[in-house]
């Protein structure tokens, strides 16, 4: 009989480096670096993560290839850079609206929370030059999701350590777990009140009530009540 070959495992393409080969130490290099930021995500928005390329960049901001390598070594480490400002940007907001009175006081209170971290989300992205873009681009590019599931994974952790204390009692795992699938939500939330003609405010009240609701059987008082035993549950 003939050998049997095993087949080959398939090979990964090696990730293009993420990280920026300099800082700027003077004046002039910070202005540099943050013009070539400024072009990337403009030129982002112009065009769309396909066509977008360190030439192009380097034609619009007025750059030698040479001048922009020494920050950035490829389109996917200024890509990086723009999602982490992005992100820092959108997790303010969670801070902002997301606290421990807030869990305090219970589903209404929550549900008028996560409304307006929504909307005041999707906002701080619309007021971010090129910001749709750069969320598809975290979402879509390989090399990228890791700067957003970081920020997502850092995100889960606070609100986990809020969840802790409203409700000293419920079970960590959960709350860990309820913590990861809402701040999953929220962004995916955003994401399609970009890619569909939806009323923003109505969506965000939706999404609000769904989540807030869930608040209610992670308590550990709203376990319902177990069937008695023997004779009595049988009458």
């Amino acid at each position: 009989m003939p050998t049997l070959l095993r087949p080959m495992p398939p090979t990964r393409k090696p990730q293009p480096s993420l990280v920026t080969k300099k800082q700027p130490a003077q004046q002039r290099a910070t202005e540099t670096y943050e013009r070539i930021l400024e072009v990337t995500a403009q030129t982002l928005a112009d065009v769309g993560i396909e066509r977008l390329s360190t030439n192009l960049v380097c034609e619009r901001a007025g750059l030698t290839p040479p001048a922009l390598y020494r920050y950035f070594p490829n389109k996917y480490a200024l890509l990086s850079e723009l999602g982490q400002r992005l992100m820092q940007a959108q997790n303010e907001r969670v801070d902002r609206w997301i606290t421990l009175e807030v869990f305090n006081g219970g589903v209404e209170s929550l549900e008028r929370a996560v409304e307006g971290l929504i909307i005041d989300t999707y906002e701080a992205t619309v007021q971010t030059v090129g910001g749709v873009w750069i969320m598809r681009a975290l979402r879509a590019v390989p090399a990228l999701q890791q700067v957003r599931l970081a920020s997502h994974t850092a995100v889960t952790q606070e609100q986990t350590r809020l969840l802790a204390m409203a409700l000293p009692e419920a079970d960590a795992a959960e709350l860990q777990l309820v913590s990861r699938i809402v701040v999953e939500l929220i962004y995916a939330t955003v994401e399609m009140i970009f890619d569909e003609p939806l009323d923003v405010k109505a969506v965000a009240r939706t999404v609000a009530g769904m989540i807030a609701s869930h608040l209610t059987r992670v308590r550990p008082d709203a376990a319902p009540p177990r069937k008695a035993a023997g004779k009595s549950a049988a009458r």
